[in-house]
């Protein structure tokens, strides 16, 4: 199974929903994460995936979407909040936004950006106070990307997005290994080639790698699961039921 985004889809809408996690076993927010996703295909939801970060503390769930209109969007949101509540008590929602592809390229030649679980993906995002400068920021990044694709050994397809409501603009690179991954990283002077692109810009910059741990199609199994907080309730809860009978 693998997500797919075209380059340049006007008519395809990708949702970002970032997490912080609050507990210390992250495989209980992951599988809370994956019942979400399921339930997302009832409200139209195409496709789905959850990136886990490699190094840092983040979860992102990612969904994509048929072309809606603006008050449409604002409801989706707010059905999807609703409907985080199960994982509320294990993550933090610390940002979310409606973003859609503006550009690419791939090795294969194909049209398409695609991943698939296990996948490493390096995810660098650019933010500017002015929705003004948001095409600018946007012509800048992606003649950053196209001016560095060819060079970098090991990646497979790379995709060029900008928010709809937010001034961002996200940069998602898929690799073949974390080793073509990590060796571009130690191997590139990148303030020396990124700033004449972006100096003019007042920008927050970004940057983490990511795991790819679920994609939308993926077997869940254990609809019935018990976290290993709930593991842990119910082995507390037996031993005191023992003390008590002793």
């Amino acid at each position: 199974m693998a997500c797919s985004v075209a380059f340049n889809n006007k008519n395809l809408e990708i949702s970002f929903f970032v997490f912080k996690p609050t507990i210390v076993i992250i495989d209980d927010l992951v599988h809370g994460l994956k019942q979400f996703s399921l339930t997302t295909e009832t409200l139209g939801c195409v496709q789905s995936s959850i990136f886990r970060s490699i190094h840092g503390n983040m979860i992102i769930w990612y969904g994509a979407w048929q072309k809606q209109s603006t008050k449409e969007k604002e409801l989706l949101t707010l059905t999807l909040k609703s409907m985080l509540t199960k994982v509320s008590t294990m993550a933090k929602l610390i940002e979310h936004s409606f973003l859609e592809a503006y550009a690419g390229e791939s090795r294969d030649g194909s049209s398409t950006a695609k991943f698939s679980t296990g996948d490493i993906l390096s995810i660098n995002s650019a933010g500017t106070n002015s929705r003004d400068d948001l095409n600018d920021l946007s012509y800048a990044v992606l003649a950053l990307f196209r001016s560095r694709f060819a060079k970098m050994e090991g990646m497979t397809s790379g995709l060029c997005l900008k928010g709809q409501s937010r001034p961002i603009v996200v940069c998602i690179h898929v690799w073949k290994s974390l080793h073509f991954c990590y060796s571009w990283i130690l191997n590139s002077d990148h303030r020396k080639w990124m700033m004449p692109y972006l100096e003019k810009f007042a920008i927050d910059m970004k940057y983490d790698i990511f795991k790819v741990v679920y994609v939308s199609g993926d077997n869940v199994v254990d609809v019935n699961y018990i976290s290993h907080h709930q593991m842990l309730e119910n082995g507390k809860g037996n031993i005191e039921r023992q003390i008590m009978q002793n």
